[in-house]
């Protein structure tokens, strides 16, 4: 069986997990304690993570780190989530900007506003992302319902992690009305499950 290695706090293992409940595959998930040191976990986690961050799935006995590669491998696998394969440059392009961008803006600022507090400037620097990011992926949602025009994908699953968080990084969708309906639209469907309820399997 598929073996999910998350915590329940991350965006990032909410991601794969949501991928894993939308795409109806059973798995195995360990929630992983980020509090205690790398030393301190569990030896088939540290085995496991190349990195020592979360999530990695660990599958027929070989395991893939990093949200947007498990992704792209959970879709290729199980042909769950992937598009077309016309649109499969796309999803990738997505995959890389949300790495860079949204990936990185929101899930910085609700860090620093949750459990490590930054300077002024620095809040400022992520709210500005934040800001551009949220107004870049509103303006491409307003002329499709998702990120690519056959349906969701892992682009949306990957883009959309964190923002079912909004509130938590001091940001609001409420100038945002394209995100706020794909948001709804992701939530719709058969399997989904808000990652304060997706924290146990």
């Amino acid at each position: 069986m598929l073996k999910l290695y998350g915590n329940v706090a991350s965006g990032h293992s909410y991601k794969v997990r949501l991928f894993l409940l939308l795409a109806g595959i059973e798995h195995e998930y360990c929630n992983v304690d980020l509090d205690v040191p790398l030393a301190e976990r569990t030896l088939d986690f540290v085995a496991a993570s190349r990195f020592g961050e979360v999530p990695v799935v660990v599958l027929d006995g070989t395991s893939v780190c990093q949200s947007n590669a498990i992704l792209a491998m959970l879709a290729a696998r199980y042909g769950a989530l992937r598009g077309l394969a016309s649109e499969w440059p796309t999803v990738s392009e997505w995959l890389s900007w949300e790495a860079n961008r949204i990936g990185f803006s929101v899930p910085n600022l609700r860090h620093a506003l949750r459990w490590r507090a930054q300077q002024q400037p620095v809040l400022d620097y992520l709210r500005e992302r934040a800001a551009a990011d949220l107004a870049r992926l509103d303006r491409e949602l307003s002329a499709s319902e998702f990120l690519v025009s056959s349906g969701v994908t892992i682009a949306d699953l990957s883009c959309a992690g964190y923002l079912y968080w909004i509130h938590e990084a001091g940001l609001s969708l409420e100038r945002h009305v394209h995100v706020r309906r794909w948001l709804e639209s992701i939530a719709e469907l058969p399997g989904w499950q808000h990652p304060d309820r997706a924290k146990r399997p």
